[in-house]
């Protein structure tokens, strides 16, 4: 027997049958009483990824008491769905979650505002709705809302602070003369040496000091002015190169994390929705030669045994994605993985949908690094060697999701459908 046929009888011995909701069982038995649970995603434009992540999150609500949803997201974005599911019942202007999901403006606009998380946040408000369940609460972790939360902040002062709107103004106006265009702040701060750094740290000191309204209110405008200081950093740092903008965002988004769960109170449990590089913990790929770290990494280093992180990935299907930043999304085809990668090794061991249990796994020939798919908002299947992370599988993770074959996933907005012949039904080998 050939070492890749051993290695195939070993993940074939452990992986167990992924077909329906109930399947979900080891997953749940893994989980005990964890506090956050974190499902990542192999790309943000496939179906499957959106609707796994939806069958778990409800059985983490329904049966371990999970009460929080946080998300690779924008905050004020993803505090509207909050409030939907909150107030929903007694807003009728909010016609339902896909009017909702549509102020999902920037771009890539498909991550939240598509079908399947329409599902999510209807079922997440009808279970708000019931007297006896516990309400849901619904979070944006991510750091690119500079100029959304700036314009949050000023609104909340005039209700509820006017006396600090100067330290907000003066903030806007040092942002000002980019014309809420974040990239050129941050050309700007490169060439010409001059940041907004002490206005923003000046404005979050004052909204410490001075917020008021109701404590929901208050967590709004502090995390608001949280995310403006940190996207300043973020946007400062982008530039320079390097790994500090990356970790400027998955410090924030840890952070956030943190957050949510001191407001939420001791028995707070939390399921964070991001990308795999975010969710897979950092120290098992090659991030750490490169000095990055996400939220994996930081919160097992915080959080031990509370954290169980949960992977995802298939071999072969169709995403949405763009070709370039900005650009209109299109339906694409993802070809069969590269040769010698885990999402290979799962087709040849399983060849269908399962759920692997990796906590304890200690076969040293399991161990090794080998690629892993990882495909961003902008891909191009036709360069697929370059997007694999060299990852040791089951330290990475505390579970993998295998999904052999996926599909996009449908976004609410139009999408430029697949090229004649692009996902043809055997792809090519060698792709």
């Amino acid at each position: 027997m050939t070492r890749t046929q051993t290695l195939e009888r070993s993940l074939g011995a452990m992986a167990h049958p992924l077909q329906t909701p109930a399947h979900l069982d080891p997953l749940l038995d893994l989980v005990g009483d964890a506090k956050f649970v974190l499902l990542g995603e192999a790309s943000h434009g496939t179906s499957e990824y959106y609707t796994w992540r939806t069958a778990l999150t409800r059985r983490l609500v329904a049966e371990k008491g999970f009460s929080v949803v946080a998300v690779e997201g924008d905050w004020p974005d993803c505090r509207r769905i909050h409030r939907y599911l909150r107030e929903g019942a007694q807003r009728p202007v909010l016609a339902g979650a896909r009017e909702v999901l549509h102020a999902f403006a920037r771009w890539p606009t498909w991550m939240w505002a598509n079908r399947e998380v329409v599902r999510l946040v209807e079922w997440m408000r009808e279970w708000s709705t019931q007297p006896d369940n516990v309400p849901l609460s619904f979070y944006g972790l991510d750091i690119y809302s500079l100029w959304e939360s700036m314009t949050e902040i000023v609104s909340y002062l005039r209700r509820s602070s006017p006396e600090s709107l100067p330290a907000a103004i003066a903030a806007f106006e040092c942002f000002g003369a980019t014309s809420s265009n974040a990239e050129a702040y941050a050309w700007r701060t490169r060439w010409l040496r001059e940041d907004c750094e002490s206005e923003v740290v000046r404005l979050l000191t004052e909204i410490r000091q001075r917020a008021c309204g109701s404590a929901e209110d208050r967590f709004d405008a502090e995390q608001n002015a949280l995310v403006l200081k940190n996207a300043e950093a973020y946007y400062r740092t982008m530039v320079r190169g390097g790994p500090d903008s990356w970790n400027v965002r998955d410090s924030h988004m840890t952070d956030t994390l943190e957050r949510i769960a001191e407001h939420h109170g001791r028995e707070a449990r939390v399921i964070v929705w991001a990308h795999n590089t975010h969710v897979g913990d950092a120290r098992f790929t090659d991030m750490a030669e490169d000095g990055m770290v996400n939220v994996g990494q930081l919160l097992r280093e915080r959080r031990g045994i509370e954290v169980v992180l949960v992977g995802f990935g298939s071999y072969v299907g169709s995403v949405i994605a763009g070709r370039q930043w900005d650009a209109p999304m299109e339906r694409m085809g993802v070809p069969p993985a590269r040769e010698g990668s885990w999402e290979e090794l799962l087709h040849l061991a399983v060849g269908s949908d399962r759920l692997l249990i990796l906590s304890g796994m200690d076969e040293p020939a399991l161990l090794k690094p080998r690629g892993h798919r990882a495909i961003g908002v902008v891909y191009h299947p036709e360069r697929e060697a370059g997007n694999y992370v060299p990852t040791v599988l089951p330290r990475r993770y505390d579970a993998f999701v295998y999904l052999d074959r996926t599909e996009a996933l449908h976004p609410l907005r139009e999408v430029l459908p697949l090229e004649e012949g692009e996902m043809p039904e055997t792809w090519p080998t060698g792709m």
